[in-house]
């Protein structure tokens, strides 16, 4: 069986008018109560309503107060940084590719650590005004440990297609072979390795100014958030 819809049709005849127009006229009475209800509660309370307002906003100011103070006292932190590597040999994986991008930023990048499964041989990828965006590969090894090319060629490959990079770099605390260093001067991936580590993270030279990277136009390529 069908179901029915009710529907409101107009009134019919004088009866239903004049029923129709005091309904109308209570529920305009009933509004107005409750507005003036409203108003009189607003106007009793409104040193309680001010007083909130104030501590909301005083909230708001010591909240990002405190977080500016804390973006500073990090920046100056990151500014005097210094790493041996001594501290780099005991890092592990992710705690080395943390400290590559602490190391960025200290320089004046905007960096950020992107390194995990699936990376496409990007660990750290920061951006800087003058020298453009940049790709670090970080190899974390024993301090006799070599990289060879093919890690260069890995790098070569996704740097500025996947990433949209101007400069890649492969960082290790070891050494590379000679032909990833040849390799990679010849196909423009820079290498740093155990001696370049100790000048860029114990002695405080710019990455930019040990690797004699070129100004160029920054991308504005947005990075993807890092877990």
């Amino acid at each position: 069986m069908a179901r029915r819809t009710l529907r409101l049709r107009k009134p019919r005849g004088s009866g239903e008018h004049a029923a129709a127009v005091i309904v109308g006229c209570a529920a305009l009475w009933l509004l107005a109560q409750l507005v003036t209800a409203a108003w009189q509660a607003a106007i009793q309370a409104w040193p309680w309503l001010v007083l909130l307002f104030t501590a909301a906003v005083a909230f708001g100011a010591w909240h990002t107060m405190r977080e500016a103070r804390a973006r500073r006292v990090r920046a100056q932190s990151l500014a005097r940084l210094r790493l041996t590597l001594t501290e780099i040999d005991t890092m592990d994986d992710q705690a080395f590719e943390f400290a590559l991008r602490d190391l960025l930023i200290r320089d004046g990048w905007t960096a950020q650590r992107v390194g995990q499964q699936g990376d496409q041989a990007a660990d750290v990828i920061g951006q800087h005004r003058q020298r453009g965006r940049i790709v670090l590969q970080a190899k974390h090894t024993k301090v006799a440990g070599k990289v060879g090319s093919a890690v260069m060629y890995q790098v070569k490959g996704t740097a500025g297609p996947v990433h949209g990079a101007n400069s890649a770099v492969v960082i290790t605390n070891g050494s590379f072979t000679r032909d990833a260093k040849s390799w990679g001067e010849r196909h423009h991936v820079h290498w740093v390795d155990r001696d370049r580590l100790r000048r860029w993270a114990e002695h405080g030279t710019p990455l930019q100014d040990l690797l004699r990277l070129p100004n160029r136009p920054a991308r504005r390529t947005a990075f993807r958030r890092a877990a």
